[in-house]
């Protein structure tokens, strides 16, 4: 079977904690939506790929397919489920109100080091962004990077697991979106959303950071709804 080239460049783990290192390694490639819908993960391979056996990585396959990261198809395969438009909208209404809560939170909570990471976080992707032939792969890496600097600004562990979760069924499908259209980098609107929310972090204006985050996620969502092919 092919593997994904994401996976194929994965380093391999450690021999301690295997099985949570395991799940963190994939889940870290769902988030920063390195697997497309559709993309089988072999248990054997994945297992060779990180060097370890085939026990830890069915423990985190377990776990991912419980977060519905992960779905087993009816021939046992392991792939990252196929995301239909109209489970794609509420996933979007979800993510839309809990990772507005954290940006507004952000804007109230930030340190003066995190503000500096977000601002970090917010010039790459930027850099990236304006290139002539932007690297997708990184970009999307990028733009992870950036919101959750700004949601661990937001000082509460448990909205950051949360919205960790919404992400794992989220990136596969903008991970697909700019594989088939590269050009939403110039024109989806990300850059502007980033920086309007950067700025009322900067300002200490919660009600603006939740509405540049609802712009961003709202509006990327608009786009890959009227570009990609999402099954109803």
């Amino acid at each position: 079977m092919t593997v994904p080239v994401a996976l194929s460049e994965t380093e391999p783990l450690d021999r301690k904690t295997l099985a949570n290192l395991a799940y963190e390694r994939l889940a870290d490639l769902l988030v920063a939506g390195r697997l497309a819908p559709g993309d089988k993960v072999s248990l054997r391979t994945t297992a060779e790929i990180l060097g370890t056996s085939m026990m830890p990585v069915r423990e985190a396959v377990t776990r991912l397919v419980a977060d519905a990261a992960l779905e087993v198809t009816p021939n046992r395969a392991v792939r990252v489920p196929i995301m239909s438009a109209t489970r794609f909208r509420d996933l979007t209404r979800v993510r839309m109100a809990v990772e507005g809560l954290a940006a507004a939170e952000a804007a109230l909570h930030a340190a003066p080091d995190q503000i500096a990471a977000i601002a970090r976080a917010e010039s790459l992707f930027r850099d990236e962004s304006a290139r002539t032939a932007p690297d997708l792969s990184s970009a999307v890496a990028l733009n992870r990077d950036f919101h959750f600097a700004v949601y661990a600004a937001a000082g509460s562990p448990i909205l950051l697991d949360i919205i960790r979760a919404l992400w794992l069924k989220a990136g596969p499908v903008i991970n697909l979106d700019l594989r088939a259209n590269p050009e939403r980098l110039k024109s989806g609107g990300a850059v502007g959303f980033h920086k309007a929310l950067l700025e009322a972090i900067r300002a200490r204006d919660p009600a603006t950071a939740k509405t540049a985050l609802e712009g961003d996620v709202g509006g990327a969502a608009d786009f890959i709804l009227s570009r990609s092919s999402l099954p109803e």
